[in-house]
């Protein structure tokens, strides 16, 4: 099936699915086999120096001939002028889509579209979504709270942000938070998203530099025990120390391109039990 989303259009990817940004695991040979397997794999810029950069994003297209991003992990007191080196090295090497986390960061948006690339900021909350698209984004990945990683205490529910998201900005929606499986995959794409943003799920693949112990652990996770909810849900503004509930949805180590192609394959057949006839998924202009 051809699938044909805003995202899928922008990133020129064969799957509306967008690799999450890792602090530590968001390396070169992680995204590369997520670039790989047909979605779009993600560089975290800060794991590696200047240098050391320079000779990934080199690495990066002799491990992948498909489309990939850099996210830049940017901190409110950060010095700008580090960022925009990484964000020069990278727009010289031919990247073209960005994305950011953390602090939103508009000037980096501004020098992304001065050289006519794409910003894709990630935002919890629908004022900060409002603003980045008033800034210009030409995405926006929007983080439920069911998510891991960095919260935010005022986040709303994955299905929340989506709907309302749809409703009340113009910019094509990247769905963050819980999703780790082909319901997770179609729900998302119903409730308004154009593509999906897989963290938590794909840290327990073979390709995964994560250490097997952790994977193990992660695969043991029971998600209904209150103290993992207490955990998850802490209200608080700062991280997490528990994956997001899409680690539900694995019980062992595969490989990464094993399972998008069987969500992928599973979507396919899900649509076709509800009496699609095509051969194609277009909510371009939904």
């Amino acid at each position: 099936m051809i699938w044909k989303t805003r995202i899928t259009e922008l990133t020129r990817t064969k799957y509306p699915i967008v690799m999450a940004a890792f602090a530590r695991y968001g390396i070169t040979e992680f995204a590369a086999s997520f670039s790989n397997a047909g979605g779009f794999g993600i560089i975290t810029a800060m794991n590696y120096d200047l240098n050391q950069f320079k000779n990934e994003l080199r690495k990066m297209q002799e491990l992948t001939d498909k489309p990939f991003g850099v996210n830049m992990t940017i901190n409110e007191d950060g010095n700008k002028e580090v960022y925009l080196n990484y964000l020069e090295i990278a727009i010289n090497a031919g990247v073209k889509i960005f994305t950011t986390s953390a602090y939103q960061a508009k000037y980096v948006g501004k020098r992304v579209h001065e050289a006519g690339c794409y910003w894709f900021p990630k935002c919890p909350l629908m004022r900060h979504a409002i603003s980045a698209e008033e800034a210009g984004a030409d995405a926006i990945t929007f983080m439920g709270m069911e998510s891991a990683g960095n919260k935010n205490p005022f986040q709303h529910t994955t299905l929340v942000n989506l709907t309302m998201g749809r409703k009340l900005l113009k910019v094509p929606l990247i769905a963050a938070g819980g999703i780790g499986n082909v319901r997770g995959l179609l729900g998302a794409l119903a409730m308004g998203a154009d593509a999906v943003c897989l963290g938590t799920a794909i840290l327990i693949t073979e390709e995964s530099p994560m250490s097997i112990e952790r994977k193990e652990e992660r695969i043991n996770t029971d998600i209904f025990t209150e103290e993992y909810h207490r955990q998850l849900y802490h209200r608080r503004l700062g991280g997490t120390r528990v994956p997001s509930p899409s680690v539900g949805f694995q019980n062992k180590i595969i490989p990464l391109k094993v399972m998008i192609k069987n969500i992928m394959k599973e979507a396919e057949n899900i649509l076709k039990s509800w009496g699609s006839t095509n051969n194609e998924f277009n909510i371009i202009s939904s």
